[in-house]
């Protein structure tokens, strides 16, 4: 049955951030986040200089529970407020995935309300749609620590792959940076910090396949192989590894703009005014160069740029409440035993059919 206005409590637990939120959604698709929550698990990681699967799982077992507790009374909601329950069913850590995957269900069913396993990409990807209408059709990048591709949004559960990575996602090029300048965890925000005090023409770094004009996808291990080389060439002072950084963090910006131009150049050929909008999601689109050169990108192509704001670009359990409301508005539910999925891509028919990377017994990745 459609529904118009929605209150949704949305749980997230795929990594290393612990989340719940709640969200009311109306008819005409206007968001209102009633209250959120995130704990984070730096101190539980940055010793290991990365996500521990163990470790987060059990980090989202004891804290888990007391958000939702905190975001019912931060709106004042009792649960026969709620419309329905979305929890991130996949992809990622697997355990992690299970725990908010398990609590939701949990309170599914103890409240006989619907339930929505919320695939984690497709919050991302919705999560432009927080705080302004974004109409359909528009053109995605998805930038995070596990996933870096361009997608063609036609609606709710409408995706079609253009272009990916073909090896390593942005995020984790970002963090093994971090790692290997001894730049600490998590290496993103480090390596954007180190950047503000460098020269970007510093070091000279590979563009991999930028001079491929048939292809959206992209190749960031052999940058990454590049800032190794560069890091062992001269002794890394502090003025060093800032130029590093620029210099790796210029690269990244330079090859998702040029492919964001040719994405927007194939969008514009297809004719339709209203897919001149370019949408970019994910924990990568919290640097403010890569943002940057991306806006510049999108208003060079003529195309409106919308991106989330900064606390809905990395996880956050705002974006699968509202992946849940979505659907639920679509009259769409799941059944109680949807399992927990590693690997959940957005594009199911591309993935399956051509795998850039990481295809096998859990199915494809990307």
């Amino acid at each position: 049955m459609m529904q118009d206005t929605v209150t949704i409590l949305g749980i997230e637990t795929s990594c290393d951030e612990t989340a719940a939120a709640l969200i009311r959604r109306s008819a005409n698709g206007e968001c209102t986040v009633l209250a959120e929550q995130v704990a984070s698990q730096i101190a539980e990681h940055s010793e290991f200089g990365g996500v521990v699967p163990e470790i987060a799982a059990r980090a989202h077992v004891e804290k888990v529970d007391l958000l939702i507790r905190r975001v019912m009374a931060d709106a004042g909601l009792v649960w026969s407020d709620l419309d329905g329950v979305a929890a991130t069913a996949g992809p990622g850590l697997i355990g992690g995935v299970m725990v908010g995957l398990m609590t939701g269900k949990a309170i599914a069913a103890a409240h006989d309300l619907p339930f929505i396993a919320a695939n984690h990409l497709e919050g991302h990807a919705l999560s432009p749609r927080l705080s302004e209408v974004v109409g359909f059709p528009y053109l995605l990048l998805l930038v995070s620590g596990g996933h870096c591709q361009f997608l063609r949004v036609d609606g709710l559960g409408q995706y079609s792959r253009l272009g990916s990575t073909i090896d390593d996602a942005v995020g984790e090029a970002f963090d093994k940076t971090a790692k290997l300048l001894g730049l600490g965890f998590p290496g993103g925000p480090a390596v954007e910090r180190a950047a503000a005090k460098g020269d970007s023409k510093a070091v000279t770094l590979p563009r991999p396949l930028m001079n491929r004009p048939d292809t959206l996808d992209m190749s960031f291990a052999g940058l990454k192989t590049a800032v190794l080389r560069a890091a062992q060439a001269e002794p890394l002072t502090d003025q060093r590894v800032s130029d590093i950084c620029a210099s790796f963090q210029m690269a990244v910006a330079d090859i998702l703009s040029q492919r964001a131009s040719r994405a927007m150049a194939m969008m514009a050929e297809q004719g339709a005014d209203q897919s001149r909008r370019f949408v970019v999601a994910g924990g990568v689109a919290a640097n403010q160069t890569i943002r940057s050169c991306l806006e510049e990108a999108a208003k060079a192509a003529g195309f409106q740029f919308n991106v989330p704001p900064m606390k809905w670009c990395t996880d956050n359990a705002a974006m699968i409440a509202l992946a849940g409301a979505e659907r639920l508005t679509a009259g769409m539910s799941d059944v109680l035993d949807t399992p927990a999925r590693a690997r959940w891509p957005l594009d199911h028919s591309s993935a399956n059919a051509s795998p850039v990377y990481g295809s096998g017994k859990k199915g494809a990745k990307a």
